[in-house]
């Protein structure tokens, strides 16, 4: 991939990316261009899913994120990660399809119980990104995120995706009007799950974690369901002053030469040694044919 020296060059690189190379396009822009600010999005998708309750109640029964609140995050990050990287049709993104497939097989949920799933991890990281970031979405970039979930939607057998972006944050916003709520579930999920972002923060801000959070999600709605402490005024002001310095000092530097995420590298908590894809996943679902015929060969 060609990393480009200045900003300015890489923008330009995305405002005119050839729809047809849609697969490039949003790498570049979760791998480089927008690449903490996806992250963070990916992290906000991630707790929104226990602010459903049908959804929540799925996920408690499993007990894996109770049990491994640490792993089950960061598997469920390296696997969108591992798909954008290496892309869906490589051998890697078949086997992290595979799994997908296989761990969802016998999940209970409607077909818009799928596909809100789905569109979190398109439209969560999206707004932030509009929202955050130290530069807007291209509009290629919206339309590869779209064709990339699209295409992601179809190996997964998850039909009536929608056609553009703005088609899917219109589902997920009727969705989420028609499906937020408390949910005994949803907060022990969410209160499991808080302690790994604790860790990602300075040691100073880690009993702040959860008022964070709040004043990331800017919803007071999803805030309740979930079980949050309300966002104070202090925590909105040190998370948009801390947003605001960062991106002043980003706008300034030219882009990472290096990739947010390598396949199979060693993560900052989990698997120091790096990782095989025969161990991403549940530990209590045993792995999927792909998976396994892997670690035999």
């Amino acid at each position: 991939m060609s990393i480009h020296a200045s900003l300015a060059d890489s923008l330009h690189r995305q405002e005119t990316a050839d729809p047809e190379d849609w697969e490039a396009t949003f790498r570049r822009m979760v791998l480089f261009d927008l690449a903490a600010d996806m992250e963070l999005g990916f992290f906000l998708s991630y707790y929104r899913n226990f602010a459903i309750p049908s959804i929540a109640a799925t996920l408690h029964t499993n007990g894996e994120i109770q049990q491994r609140p640490m792993k089950r995050s960061y598997d469920t990050a390296i696997v969108i990660y591992e798909l954008v990287a290496s892309g869906l049709d490589s051998d890697r993104g078949r086997e992290m399809i595979s799994l997908l497939n296989h761990v969802h097989r016998n999940v209970p949920g409607s077909k818009d119980d799928f596909l809100y799933v789905l569109l979190t991890l398109l439209v969560v990281p999206i707004r932030w990104t509009q929202q955050h970031a130290w530069r807007q979405p291209t509009t290629a970039e919206l339309a590869a995120a779209s064709r990339f979930f699209t295409e992601l939607g179809s190996r997964m057998n998850i039909d009536s995706m929608p056609g553009t972006y703005a088609e899917a944050a219109q589902f997920f916003d009727r969705y989420e009007a028609a499906h937020v709520a408390p949910s005994p579930e949803g907060q022990q999920l969410m209160d499991a799950t808080v302690q790994v972002f604790q860790g990602r923060l300075p040691r100073p801000l880690r009993p702040l974690a959860g008022q964070i959070i709040s004043a990331m999600l800017d919803d007071s709605r999803l805030v309740s369901a979930l079980g949050l402490p309300r966002a104070t005024r202090i925590s909105r002001t040190t998370l948009k002053g801390g947003l605001a310095i960062r991106n002043a000092i980003h706008r300034r530097r030219p882009l990472k030469q290096k990739p947010h995420f390598t396949p199979g590298k060693a993560g900052r908590s989990l698997y120091p040694s790096g990782y095989s894809l025969g161990q991403i996943g549940p530990i209590n679902i045993p792995p999927s044919p792909a998976c396994r015929s892997n670690e035999l060969s």
